[in-house]
């Protein structure tokens, strides 16, 4: 199971380098690319929620486990919970009222059990964030939990370009 998944991860890596088109690098004064914002627009909600369900369903496969859904009341408790993280400035599982990821999906009207929360503070993309989660034991272990069927999984960019992703799974 552990050598399928690592067969799996460069797979994961280029489509994370892939995700956004063929832009020209802009080099700074030291003759270094600059970095990139990751920008978001409104209109690619969509094409990113299903971009990350292809990947972890992908990294899933490959761990032996079945695939997740999207899930509306997931999702929405996850694009709550990254905006407040933006306002509290803080990366933590935790909202701005004292609410523990089980508050925020009861609140939703999620009825499954919540299996796992990924966070992240980052300027990165969706896959590589996913790759950044794939790399760490606890948050990999969410992502490929055998006994999630569903996931939610949303975002806040802030002006600067900073983005708070939020990923959720559940029976």
């Amino acid at each position: 199971m552990t050598r399928r998944f690592f067969s799996v991860l460069p797979l994961l890596f280029l489509l994370a380098a892939c995700g956004g088109g063929a832009v020209a690098p802009v080099f700074g004064p030291d003759g270094k690319p600059l970095p990139r914002i990751y920008q978001i627009q409104p209109r690619d909600t969509a094409e990113i929620q299903f971009r990350m369900l292809d990947a972890v369903n992908t990294l899933r496969g490959a761990s032996g486990a079945e695939n997740v859904a999207l899930n509306a009341e997931l999702n929405a408790a996850a694009a709550t919970h990254a905006r407040d993280m933006s306002v509290q400035n803080r990366p933590w599982h935790f909202g701005s009222d004292g609410s523990s990821p089980l508050d925020r999906v009861a609140r939703v009207g999620y009825t499954g059990t919540l299996l796992g929360e990924n966070i992240s503070e980052t300027y990165e993309s969706e896959l590589q964030t996913l790759a950044a989660w794939m790399a760490m034991q606890d948050t990999r272990g969410v992502i490929v939990d055998p006994r999630a069927r569903q996931m939610g999984f949303a975002w806040f960019q802030e002006p600067n370009g900073k983005i708070w992703w939020t990923l959720i799974l559940g029976t």
